[in-house]
């Protein structure tokens, strides 16, 4: 039904004297001080405020043109609304589909999902707000990255313990919350909240620095400070990290039902490419054994912790910097994932051929294991020492 508009009346602009506005439904007419009228429109669809210039009555610009800018935004909002779930009258803001789509992953089972949850909350929920899914474009995911990039990062090591701030997010990090925000969208499509994907997401050039790993010395001052610290657990973790190469949250999820020392495999259920099998040292077999013995019993957790929801521990990093720093470490550089990284470089430096690597360390692929290949060169020289010995005995 056409409005009826008794304020915004060709009469009543032309009357208007410099400097006044006339405004009705959502559509307002400034008469300017060189004699021009303007029309501009300020109005609300879908929970989002619209607010714009329409044009200059010099240009021939008029007030029909105002109307039917705000009804062809209102029937592309209509539009939008036609693929959403039956009932629903408004389009999902990234908010809430950011809520409903962590919901959905923890009854489905998905993975990663204490770090997609933290990525959210803390930066992509913030940014994108209360933005309709359906209105998130390429454009927007650029702002995003450009933001991120110039953000600078918490680091936990000022004067007297406490955090200050330097150094711009890497572009991993970002291309990590990216890819959060690209499966969101996915999955968004998948279940009927969209019927298609409204942006292109192109992930950052990441740049493959220098692996920060620890020298076998350093590796015996950790565990020597981590044996002697207040943290009964801390010790452990870090035993199984250097032993093995599993990731945090893969050692703190260890339930003891998941550990056969005869075997000397952990079995991790929700690795991130998907459950395997952990090999394990001989020697690390020997201590779990001991370990697993003096906690207390009926308690299904490796690391528990009766205070915490899930009754286990979800988080060690006081502990672990505080073992770091004791070693004579810098905590900038020596993190949780160190470990990691200590475990697969000394594997390759020992010559352990990179497919038996993959299989240890649970990568993907092996060009993510290659990485460590080019650690120290050492080992490359071994082999080319051993090249020209069996050369040698051709000559």
């Amino acid at each position: 039904m056409a409005k009826t508009f008794s304020k915004l009346t060709r009469p009543n602009m032309r009357k208007l004297a410099a400097g006044d506005k006339l405004n009705e439904h959502g559509i307002t007419f400034e008469r300017q001080a060189n004699g021009d009228g303007v029309f501009t429109v300020n109005f609300m669809v879908d929970g989002q405020r619209i607010h714009r210039v329409i044009g200059r009555e010099s240009d021939g610009t008029t007030r029909t043109q105002a109307e039917e800018f705000i009804d062809k935004a209102r029937q592309d909002a209509k539009a939008g609304r036609l693929n959403l779930p039956k009932g629903r009258k408004l389009a999902l803001s990234f908010s809430e589909a950011a809520d409903k789509y962590l919901a959905k992953l923890a009854q489905e089972g998905g993975k990663d999902l204490p770090m997609k949850r933290y990525r959210f909350n803390m930066h992509l929920k913030p940014f994108f707000g209360e933005t309709p899914l359906s209105k998130i474009a390429s454009f927007d995911v650029e702002r995003y990255k450009k933001q991120r990039g110039s953000e600078l990062v918490m680091r936990p090591n000022g004067p007297g313990g406490k955090p200050v701030y330097g150094g711009e997010t890497k572009p991993a990090t970002i291309n990590r919350e990216l890819a959060a925000l690209s499966h969101l969208l996915n999955k968004a499509v998948e279940w009927g909240w969209l019927d298609h994907k409204p942006a292109t997401i192109k992930r950052l050039q990441e740049h493959a620095g220098r692996i920060t790993y620890l020298t076998v010395e350093q590796v015996e001052r950790l565990l020597k400070e981590a044996a002697g610290d207040q943290s009964r657990q801390i010790y452990p973790f870090i035993r199984i990290g250097l032993d093995t190469s599993m990731r945090k949250t893969e050692i703190l999820s260890i339930r003891r039902e998941h550990i056969d020392v005869q075997k000397m495999v952990i079995y991790i259920p929700k690795a991130k490419a998907g459950a395997r099998e952990q090999p394990i040292t001989r020697s690390l077999a020997e201590y779990l054994t001991s370990y697993v013995a003096s906690l207390q019993p009926g308690l299904p957790w490796l690391f528990p912790s009766i205070a915490a929801k899930e009754g286990r521990t979800v988080n060690l990093d006081k502990p672990f910097r505080r073992c770091v720093l004791a070693a004579g470490l810098d905590v900038t550089q020596v993190v949780r994932h160190t470990l990691r990284h200590t475990a697969i470089t000394h594997l390759v430096q020992a010559g352990v051929d990179l497919p038996t690597v993959k299989r240890i360390s649970g990568h993907k692929n092996l060009s993510m294991v290659e990485r460590y290949s080019h650690q120290n060169g050492a080992h490359i020289q071994t082999a080319m020492d051993k090249l020209s010995e069996r050369y040698k005995k051709v000559n």
